[in-house]
């Protein structure tokens, strides 16, 4: 979603012809799609999605794992925030099926930069290590609609919007109906079991809990964000 952030702040609309803004309905590493849909992933979210907007990210800065960390830091107020070099490096090692991925994407012209150097940015991004705490943080930019913790604009309001729009309906991989009708606020999911959601003009939130379902999504984490906004009424419905 952070890569997301900055990559469609530079880029604007001329991003959405790379990468679509629908729910998958299959596995968030699925190669099926693409082949049907001439490598155009069908969201930013599932692998192939996040593989094309780091694409696009690494052309526009040389250096997308390096501005995502930069923004993460800056946004959590903590200085320390790093890359997990234990985390990347099995990313790297198991990494088959994304590069499956991006290769398929690269031969239909979807890809600008050379795989390895994209595989390389992207899995050292899956590696930053953070609290709870540093990616609520982060995440409130979205809850006050695109401005940033120091006061500047990182998305127009309509960016900040569309963002929270495609987290709602894309962010849980493919349980994002069954998260939109549990918990009823943008979200996103990682599968480190952490999840991070929005209301907007009010607060950001981040969940964590390591036991997934086997849509990747984490089950307690999704239990608690349903908690609270039954608890609070805090929805965007």
């Amino acid at each position: 979603m952070f890569t997301l952030a900055l990559d469609l702040a530079r880029e604007g609309d001329e991003l959405w012809e790379h990468v679509g803004r629908e729910p998958s309905g299959n596995p968030f590493n699925s190669l099926v799609q693409l082949e049907y849909e001439n490598g155009i992933p069908r969201n930013p979210f599932i692998n192939a999605g996040a593989l094309v907007v780091t694409d696009r990210l690494q052309t526009r800065t040389g250096d997308a794992a390096g501005e995502l960390l930069r923004l993460l830091r800056a946004e959590s107020g903590n200085p320390e925030l790093d890359f997990d070099t234990g985390v990347a490096e099995s990313e790297t090692e198991h990494g088959d099926r994304n590069a499956a991925l991006a290769h398929f994407m690269a031969s239909y012209g979807n890809i600008d930069n050379p795989v390895p150097v994209l595989l390389d940015q992207y899995f050292r991004q899956c590696s930053i290590a953070a609290s709870c705490a540093d990616l609520a943080l982060a995440t409130t930019f979205l809850a006050r609609h695109g401005i940033r913790a120091d006061g500047t604009r990182l998305l127009t309001r309509s960016q900040a919007k569309q963002i929270n729009a495609v987290m709602l309906t894309c962010g849980t991989y493919d349980a994002a109906g069954d998260f939109a009708y549990r918990v009823g606020l943008p979200g996103k999911s990682g599968v480190g079991g952490g999840i991070i959601a929005v209301v907007p003009g009010r607060c950001a939130l981040c969940v964590w809990s390591p036991g997934l379902d086997e849509r990747g999504n984490s089950v307690a984490g999704v239990a608690a964000l349903d908690r609270f906004t039954t608890l609070t009424g805090l929805s965007v419905f």
